[in-house]
């Protein structure tokens, strides 16, 4: 770690600094170009994105020597963290089409594995897979990056593309609407 790195973490003493600090750097886009290498650290070790991010943190902790969690003193703290960390959280699903399905001979275990390793999300977060005949309906997590899904556009599996989209959710109920008479 260089001295100007070493500095930067020296100033960051408590859970608020770390906060402000990463919201500066969030608000100036200057992380934008590690979305690849954190793609494919999560890809490689087969994580989701919060235990890398927990890692990182880890890691720069024991480099700089401070510390922006406290350590839980008795097990009661202990099961409460353990607690937190398993609670269900609520992530927005988006419903996707993609331009596969059964006649291209794909299997679900085949599609979970592709977006695992081409957009690293994480396994519990693909749901409701429904392959039919030419396409495949599949829920994702809503915030996926740009770049992420105009890849997806382009990976294949089969030789066929799975040319991903975003699915328009419709709240109108179809069916027969009588049509009102004209009254002169």
């Amino acid at each position: 770690m260089n001295n100007s790195q070493h500095n930067v973490t020296e100033n960051i003493s408590s859970e608020g600094e770390l906060i402000a600090q990463l919201a500066d750097i969030v608000a100036a886009k200057l992380a934008d170009n590690h979305y690849d290498l954190l793609t494919r650290l999560v890809t490689t070790l087969n994580i989701d994105y919060l235990t890398c991010a927990a890692a990182l943190l880890h890691m720069l902790e024991q480099q700089s020597g401070v510390s922006w969690v406290n350590e839980p003193n008795t097990a009661q703290d202990n099961s409460a963290l353990h607690a937190d960390k398993n609670a269900s959280v609520h992530i927005k699903m988006v419903r996707y089409r993609l331009d596969i399905g059964m006649y291209h001979q794909v299997t679900v275990d085949e599609i979970k594995r592709v977006l695992i390793e081409e957009s690293g999300v994480d396994k519990n977060n693909i749901s409701n897979i429904v392959i039919r005949h030419l396409y495949t309906l599949i829920e994702l997590p809503d915030a996926m990056p740009m770049d992420i899904f105009h890849h997806l556009k382009t990976v294949e599996i089969n030789q066929q593309k799975l040319d991903i989209r975003r699915v328009k959710v419709r709240n109108k109920k179809r069916g027969f609407m009588p049509r009102r008479k004209k009254t002169i």
